[in-house]
C-alpha cells in the first residue's frame, strides 16, 4: 500500500505540473492544435459520395466482401482514396497532408516532421540513408530492431557493435549507456553517427539528453529509434522523450502507444547536421505511391488527441498501470513486475506504462502462460519470453483492462505450477571481427552453408537471433567465433527456434566462400 500512496502522489504533483504547462500553451497554439485538416479534406471528401473512376478497385466500400462490410460498415471504405488534389499527396504534399504535418511538427516541437505509412521499420531504414554515406560508421546497439539491420544493408555503412548490458537479476536486456557510447566514441572517432533504441520494448530508457549532448559536442549524428515511446512527450510524469533530448532524427510508432492504426509513424526531424531535402527524398523513395489515407487520417487525429488531452489520458494510464504492478508485486508471489525505482537505481528509467512481469518462479515459461491468458482468460499481449510477460498499454487503455490482466495472473498462479527451471538470460562475447560490410554479404551470391562446428573462423552470411534475448549472435559479414558456435550448438540442442533460420532443424550456417 505504501508504494500505491507514493504513486498517488506523485500523480498529484503531475496534476499541477499539467496545469502550469496548459497555462503556458498560448490560445493560439491551442487552436492550431485543435485542427485536422487531414482528417476534414477526408471526411468532406466521403461525405460528397462521388462516384469513383479511380483506385482502389472496390469503389467506396461497394464490392467489399459482404461478412467484412457487415462488420465494419461501408462508410470506412470512403476514405480509402488515391492520389487527386483535394485530399493531396504523400510524396508532394502541399495541401492538407503538408497542414497535417506541420501540426505534427508543432505538437513535438521539431523542425519538420514526415508520415511514414510502412511503419517505424521503413522510417529506421530511412535514418541510415539520410544520416550516412555508404561505408560510413555507425555506433549501434547490438538489441536494435531488426529493421536497424536493414537500414545498415540497405545504406553499406560498418555497423560498429555495442553489446547491450543483460541484467539477469530482472531477466532484462538494456540499451546501451552514455558511457558504452563515450567510450566507443573515444576509440571510433571515424563514426559519423550514434543509432539508439530507447525505450526498449520493456519500456526501459537510456541517458538520452548526455549522450545527445557527448555526441552533439564531438559533431556526430543522433538517430533514435523511439518506436515505443510516442507518448512519453506529452506526461511530465514519464520519462525524457528522444525529440525533448534534441535527437537529430527520431522515428516513432504513433500506433503503438497512441491512437493511430497500424503501419502509421512519423519521423521526426531535428538536426543542424543532416539535410532536410535528402530525409525527404528518401522517405518518399522508400514509402508505397498508394498510401493508405485512413492511416493518414489516424495519424492527424492522433495527434491532436495527444496534445490536447494526451497528459490527462495517459494519467489515469499511469495510474492504473501503477495499481497493477503493486498489486502484483504485493499479491502474487510467484511473480515480480519491475518498477521504476529499481530501474532508476541501475542508471535508467522506466516508461511505467509498460508492465514487465517475471514469471520464473512459477515453472512455467512466459510463452506458456501467453497461451493461458489467450485461451481461457481472453487476454492477448504484445510479448512474451522465457521470462516475461510484457503488457503495453496505450492511450486506450483503462483500469478495467489492468484489473482483468492482475485477476487472470493470480488465477494461474494458484492454478498451475511447473518445475523450476534453472534459465539464465545470456549471450556470448560479440566483440567480433567485422570483415565486411553487412551489405556485401547480404547482396553476395557467393553463400553456402556448413555445420555449426565447421564454422569458426568464417564469415557469417545471415543474421541468426534467439528469443530471448532478442539480440542477434550471427550478423552478415562478421567472424564467427568458437564461443558463438558453441552458444548455436547449445541453442539447438535446446530445440529454440531462432529468427533467421531457413529450415526447421537449426543445424547449419550461411558464410560467406570467396
Amino acid at each position: 500500500m505504501e508504494g500505491v500512496r507514493s504513486s498517488s502522489l506523485l500523480l498529484g504533483i503531475s496534476w499541477v505540473c499539467v496545469g502550469i504547462v496548459k497555462k503556458k500553451i498560448s490560445n493560439l497554439v491551442l487552436a492550431k492544435q485543435s485542427k485536422v485538416p487531414l482528417f476534414n479534406a477526408l471526411l468532406a471528401h466521403a461525405k460528397r459520395d462521388v462516384v469513383s473512376f479511380h483506385c482502389p478497385g472496390h469503389k467506396n466500400g461497394r464490392s467489399i466482401d459482404k461478412v467484412l462490410k457487415d462488420y465494419t460498415g461501408e462508410d470506412v471504405y470512403k476514405f480509402d482514396v488515391t492520389v487527386f488534389d483535394e485530399v493531396d499527396s504523400l510524396h508532394d504534399p502541399i495541401g492538407p497532408i503538408k497542414k497535417a504535418q506541420e501540426l505534427m511538427a508543432q505538437a513535438y516541437n521539431v523542425k519538420h516532421s514526415l508520415f511514414l505509412v510502412n511503419g517505424t521499420s521503413v522510417g529506421n531504414m530511412a535514418m541510415f540513408l539520410a544520416a550516412c554515406d555508404s561505408g560510413d560508421s555507425v555506433i549501434v546497439s547490438r538489441n536494435s530492431h531488426k529493421s536497424v539491420m536493414s537500414g545498415v544493408i540497405v545504406s553499406g555503412v560498418w555497423p560498429i557493435w555495442i553489446q547491450p548490458e543483460i541484467n539477469q537479476d530482472l531477466d532484462l536486456v538494456f540499451s546501451a549507456t552514455y558511457d558504452q557510447i563515450k567510450n566507443a566514441l573515444d576509440r571510433y572517432h571515424e563514426a559519423k553517427a550514434v543509432f539508439i533504441t530507447s525505450p526498449t520494448y520493456n519500456g526501459v530508457v537510456t541517458e538520452l539528453s548526455k549522450i545527445v549532448d557527448l555526441c552533439h559536442k564531438r559533431g556526430k549524428i543522433v538517430l533514435v529509434d523511439e518506436a515505443h515511446g510516442a507518448h512519453l512527450h506529452f506526461n511530465p510524469s514519464l520519462p525524457e522523450s528522444a525529440v525533448a533530448a534534441g535527437a537529430d532524427l527520431c522515428v516513432q510508432s504513433i500506433h503503438k502507444t497512441l491512437s493511430a492504426i497500424s503501419q502509421g509513424s512519423v519521423l521526426h526531424f531535428n538536426s543542424k547536421l543532416v539535410d532536410f531535402n535528402r530525409v525527404k527524398k528518401i522517405v518518399s523513395m522508400l514509402q508505397t505511391t498508394s498510401p493508405n489515407y485512413l492511416t493518414l487520417a489516424s495519424l492527424d487525429l492522433a495527434r491532436r488527441q495527444a496534445f490536447l488531452h494526451g497528459e490527462e489520458n495517459f494519467n489515469k494510464v499511469i495510474k492504473s498501470a501503477e495499481i497493477g504492478r503493486a498489486y502484483i508485486n504485493t499479491n502474487i508471489h510467484s511473480m515480480k513486475c519491475c518498477t521504476r525505482q529499481e530501474i532508476q537505481r541501475l542508471g535508467f528509467d522506466l516508461d511505467v506504462t509498460k508492465l514487465t512481469v517475471n514469471v520464473t518462479k512459477t515453472g512455467l515459461s512466459g510463452y506458456e502462460i501467453e497461451n493461458i491468458l489467450a485461451k481461457e482468460y481472453n487476454i492477448q499481449l504484445d510479448y512474451a519470453d522465457l521470462f516475461n510477460l510484457v503488457a503495453i498499454m496505450g492511450e486506450g487503455s483503462n483500469k478495467s483492462d489492468v484489473d482483468a490482466f492482475v485477476d487472470a495472473l493470480r488465477s494461474i498462479s494458484a492454478k498451475y505450477h511447473g518445475q523450476q527451471k534453472n534459465w539464465i538470460l545470456k549471450i556470448p562475447s560479440l566483440a567480433t571481427e567485422m570483415v565486411m560490410r553487412p551489405r556485401e554479404v547480404f547482396l553476395s551470391n557467393s553463400t553456402k552453408k556448413i555445420s555449426f562446428k565447421k564454422a569458426v573462423g568464417h564469415v557469417a552470411a545471415q543474421t541468426l537471433t534467439p528469443y530471448p534475448p532478442g539480440i542477434p549472435v550471427v550478423i552478415p559479414g562478421e567472424r564467427i567465433t568458437k564461443e558463438i558456435c558453441d552458444y548455436l550448438i547449445d541453442m539447438s540442442s535446446k530445440d529454440i527456434r531462432m529468427s533467421g533460420q531457413e529450415t526447421e532443424c537449426l543445424r547449419t550456417v550461411k558464410v560467406f566462400t570467396n
